[in-house]
């Protein structure tokens, strides 16, 4: 896996260790997609995340995204994942606070904006813990977030 291979090259063994065992729990998503930025690569930006970041992803796919990949049945797309500093800066509208920088959010898409809705729709009514659930302008994706320890329940709609 291109990832994996990217770690065991940096020579990060307990990096690369927490992330071969989570690899197998995480039913339908990977580190890799979480992380994968065709911004970072352009700009031959680094998008490598910490052991923390990785503890960090794998609580939102467990508490967020799996379980609502699971109820809505079909294929989630991740558009956004983790974005490290220097991504994160040259993205426009990011905030400089995104839990994006702490692979805490995940920006979503089934595929069009009645599935993003329904996305949205569902993930509140099965009371997932999310810290945040965005309709980022009329549903053209839903941005999603989980925090062990800030779950505010907040939902947002963002632009038209």
């Amino acid at each position: 896996m291109e990832f994996r291979k990217h770690i065991i090259k940096k020579g990060h063994t307990n990096i690369r260790i927490n992330f071969i065992k989570k690899e197998f729990i995480m039913k339908y998503f990977t580190i890799n997609e979480l992380c994968k930025s065709e911004t970072a690569s352009k700009h031959k930006i680094d998008n490598t995340p910490s052991a923390e970041i990785i503890a960090n992803l794998t609580a939102l796919v467990d508490n967020v995204l799996d379980p609502l990949r699971e109820a809505f049945g079909r294929p989630i797309i991740v558009t956004s994942g983790y974005r490290c500093e220097a991504l994160n800066r040259i993205l426009p509208g990011a905030s400089p606070t995104s839990q994006h920088k702490k692979g805490q959010a995940a920006d979503i898409s089934a595929g069009s904006i009645e599935d993003n809705k329904k996305l949205f729709d569902l993930a509140i009514k099965l009371k997932l813990p999310f810290d945040q659930i965005i309709d980022e302008y009329g549903y053209k994706w839903v941005h999603i977030s989980y925090s062990s320890t800030r779950r505010r329940g907040n939902i947002r709609h963002l632009g038209k």
